[in-house]
């Protein structure tokens, strides 16, 4: 069968066990969301979260583009530790759902795009509860994101929400890009030190598990060189095929993290506006927010 012009071998392999989701029902939900998912993955490097024989068993990231990909997948020269390296663009709805017929579930793009690979464009504070029971943590995790977005909202920041498809939220500031990774995730470390200092029982910097207690992480080490972030209507390699969503700050209190599914999607792209629309609008630099904090 063909999708979008990509042909499909092995449409009917189960890469969802427990739901029945195959690999047909990835690729036509790609080409389907594309439009609304494209936008936040032009331009940038992508690292591919690969699953040959369906979540549960052995998986990969691959970074490197493979030999066998076809000219018409857009790639770019990255620098890396090893030197450099060129990676896969995603551009279109093809390039897309041909990333869909390699198995790869969940594609992680750079918070950076090519023109200045060097420079983010957004800074991405990561919610995520520490506990392994997500449920009894989803108070504390949704305060700790109600929070993080005000401080960034405070110095005048403006800032995007969405589940992350897994146990936690995103909150997102659009930024031109003017400054480079370390000055950003220097800026993004105080203000998450200001969090922690204003909230010790609640959030924690920690990043080792055994010393966060049941303290919500604020994590800041995506805004680096070369880290990805799940983009908006990835699917995540999790029992129901959950999707990373944007949303509206009104939803927090009503949208679970893992709630919004390939399943459940097209009904609320349906039913809703778009709360990122226009979010680049809204890009700043951190200039003016760094004298206040």
């Amino acid at each position: 069968m063909k999708v979008a012009g990509v042909e499909i071998s092995k449409p009917d392999k189960v890469l969802f066990p427990d739901d029945g989701i195959t690999k047909a029902v990835l690729a036509e939900y790609y080409a389907g969301v594309a439009d609304r998912m494209l936008p936040h993955l032009k331009d940038r490097p992508i690292n591919m979260q690969r699953f040959p024989d369906g979540i549960g068993k052995f998986s990969f990231y691959e970074k490197k583009v493979p030999s066998h990909f076809p000219d018409w997948v857009r790639t770019v020269e990255v620098q890396t530790a090893d030197g450099p390296q060129r990676q896969v663009v995603i551009d279109d709805r093809r390039s897309l759902v041909y990333l869909a017929q390699q198995a790869c579930i969940t594609p992680h793009t750079w918070l950076s795009r090519a023109e200045h690979l060097d420079r983010p464009d957004q800074l991405v504070l990561d919610l995520d509860p520490s506990a392994p029971d997500e449920q009894s943590d989803l108070a504390k995790v949704r305060r700790a994101t109600r929070l993080a977005g005000e401080a960034l909202e405070d110095l005048g920041l403006t800032t995007y929400l969405k589940t992350t498809g897994s146990r936690g939220y995103h909150v997102v500031v659009p930024l031109r890009p003017e400054e480079g990774f370390d000055e950003v995730r220097a800026f993004a470390r105080a203000v998450a030190e200001r969090l922690v200092e204003r909230e010790p029982d609640l959030l924690t910097l920690e990043a080792r598990k055994a010393n966060r207690g049941d303290r919500v992480l604020v994590d800041i080490l995506r805004n680096g060189y070369g880290q990805t972030v799940v983009p908006p209507y990835a699917v995540r390699a999790r029992p129901g095929a959950p999707v990373s969503a944007p949303i509206a700050w009104d939803e927090l209190s009503r949208v679970r993290p893992a709630q919004v599914t390939i399943a459940n999607l097209g009904r609320r792209l349906a039913a809703k506006d778009d709360p990122w629309a226009g979010m680049r609008r809204h890009a700043s630099g951190l200039a003016r927010a760094r004298r206040r904090l």
